[in-house]
Formats: structure tokens, sequence, C-alpha cells
């Protein structure tokens, strides 16, 4: 996100902001369900549309995982990957801190 120009970087974080004052009932076309507890925030910035992949942790925060410009129709497995294996990753450390 450090990477985005100003405008486009605050529509991103204005979406975040929308998530943490409204939670899990964010309806579409702000959220969508991707697979299982995977989700996206959903924003644009002009003809750019921009996807923010998450999940909501048992301990009722939410995880962002993987931003990126969505140029495709599908979003792209790719990064439906990195989020899946950031999630995993997330989730064991937060066992492992529950287990101390």
């Amino acid at each position: 996100m450090n990477a985005l120009e100003p405008r486009k970087r605050a529509k991103v974080i204005a979406i975040i902001a929308v998530l943490e004052e409204q939670g899990p009932t964010l309806p579409f076309p702000y959220s969508s369900q991707i697979e299982g507890k995977l989700r996206e925030l959903r924003t644009h910035y002009g003809q750019d549309q921009y996807r923010v992949l998450y999940y909501g942790a048992v301990d009722r925060t939410f995880v962002l995982l993987h931003a990126f410009v969505k140029r495709t129709k599908q979003t792209p497995a790719g990064d439906v990957k990195v989020a899946k294996e950031r999630m995993n990753g997330s989730v064991t450390q937060k066992q492992k801190r529950r287990e101390r």
C-alpha cells in the first residue's frame, strides 16, 4: 500500500476503516467471500479496482493478509494463494500465543 499514490492509498484505508466500524456485517459491494473464512474488501479509484484479502480471527479481530490491484474478472489464484498461506501462518501464530 505504501507504493500507492496518496489518493489511492486513502481509498484503501477508507474501506479498511469501514470494516473496522461495521465489522463482520459489512455487506456487498464493500466485502465479499472468497473461500472459507477468506474474504475481500473491495474499493476502486477511477478504473483501478483494489482488493484487500482478510479474515476474521477467533479473537474478534480482522487480519489483513494481502492487497492488490485487480485487473481481471476473477480474483487471481496467485493472490488467493498468498493470502491463504499468510492466513495459515497467522492462525498458527495465534494458537502458539494462546498455548503460552
